[in-house]
């Protein structure tokens, strides 16, 4: 990796000469204009208003427009004599808990290399000390023309600079969130965090871009001279009027999408409102559900047949649930009778 700036790093009196290096790289496809009809490449030129004619790039330099128009030239040797600490250092400020950071404020990612033998100690010794008190080092440097915020912290045996807007460069949301008054339930929660509980973790490493694949086969179809894919059936996705059943669904299509069975999504709704329900197993109720018609008449038998022996009947039920009933009601008639 090739080093994009030379300078140190500013932790106290000790100076950490140090190369800063991209942390990331573009994978994205580029694509060139052209003149559609014969295909000739666009290209832009730069011309010089003045003389009117095309200049090259060691003829360019920078210039400051001011208010009334005027252009004032800006060498690299003044930008070079700036009147800040930080032009060649990024100066170490303070050691915050990570969390501090607002994600917002993430920009840019860097790494930073030692440079040279005599600065493998102490890059070596603010690496350990960032590790063992769990803290990222907040810094100033300037880079490309101005002053900037950044977040030193460890990844694995290296430092990595992450360039942080300044607080007053983030927007704060606001008037974004619904002004609707909306009250959501502690079901649709619960169904919410099944949903995240199903839908789980992942690794980060298994993810890829898919549109830069998509692209890659179109180009390589094309330059084949063949017809490119066709793009699949977008999945129809109507308008959610029950909230409660679309979260059920998702719950339901995640399980089958990691393979589980469908059966085990929890429906909160349903198990609730059978609490208030007559009593019954969990057993007969699941036996209810897969049985037919036959078992479901022999498990109402055998409950009227338990609420009869817990009232000291002793007797067996009838194998039709109609028997029993008459049977029942004569028994209850001599027993009038009797008393």
């Amino acid at each position: 990796m090739r080093s994009i700036w030379n300078g140190a790093i500013s932790f106290g009196l000790v100076s950490i000469p140090i190369k800063l290096v991209n942390a990331t790289e573009s994978h994205s496809i580029s694509f060139r204009q052209i003149h559609t009809e014969d295909g000739g490449r666009i290209r832009y030129r730069k011309v010089c208003e003045l003389e009117d004619r095309e200049v090259t790039q060691s003829e360019i330099g920078k210039g400051y427009e001011d208010a009334d128009g005027t252009i004032i030239p800006i060498t690299d040797e003044d930008l070079s004599h700036l009147p800040l600490p930080t032009a060649r250092t990024i100066e170490i400020v303070a050691f915050v808990p990570g969390d501090r950071i607002d994600p917002l404020q993430m920009d840019a990612a860097y790494y930073l290399q030692a440079g040279g033998a005599p600065a493998a100690k102490p890059y070596t010794l603010l690496r350990e000390a960032l590790k063992r008190s769990n803290k990222v080092a907040i810094a100033k440097y300037a880079l490309r023309g101005r002053e900037r915020l950044g977040m030193l912290r460890v990844v694995e045996d290296a430092i990595a600079l992450h360039g942080l807007l300044w607080p007053d460069e983030v927007r704060a949301p606001e008037g974004l969130a619904p002004d609707t008054k909306v009250t959501v339930s502690d079901k649709e929660l619960d169904l919410a965090d099944a949903l995240m509980d199903t839908l789980g973790e992942i690794d980060l490493d298994e993810l890829h871009d898919e549109y830069r694949e998509a692209l890659e086969e179109v180009v390589a179809a094309k330059a084949a001279g063949e017809a490119p894919p066709e793009s699949p059936e977008p999945a129809r996705s109507g308008k959610v009027l029950d909230l409660m059943a679309a979260l059920e669904k998702s719950v339901r299509d995640a399980k089958e999408s990691r393979g589980e069975e469908p059966g085990e999504v929890r429906q909160l709704p349903q198990r609730k409102s059978a609490r208030t329900a007559p009593k019954q197993t969990g057993g007969k109720k699941s036996t209810a559900r897969t049985a037919g018609s036959t078992t479901t008449k022999k498990t109402a038998a055998a409950k009227k047949t338990t609420a009869k022996s817990s009232q000291g009947t002793k007797k067996t039920a009838a194998k039709k649930t109609t028997t029993a009933k008459k049977t029942a009601a004569k028994k209850t008639t001599a027993r009038k009778r009797t008393a």
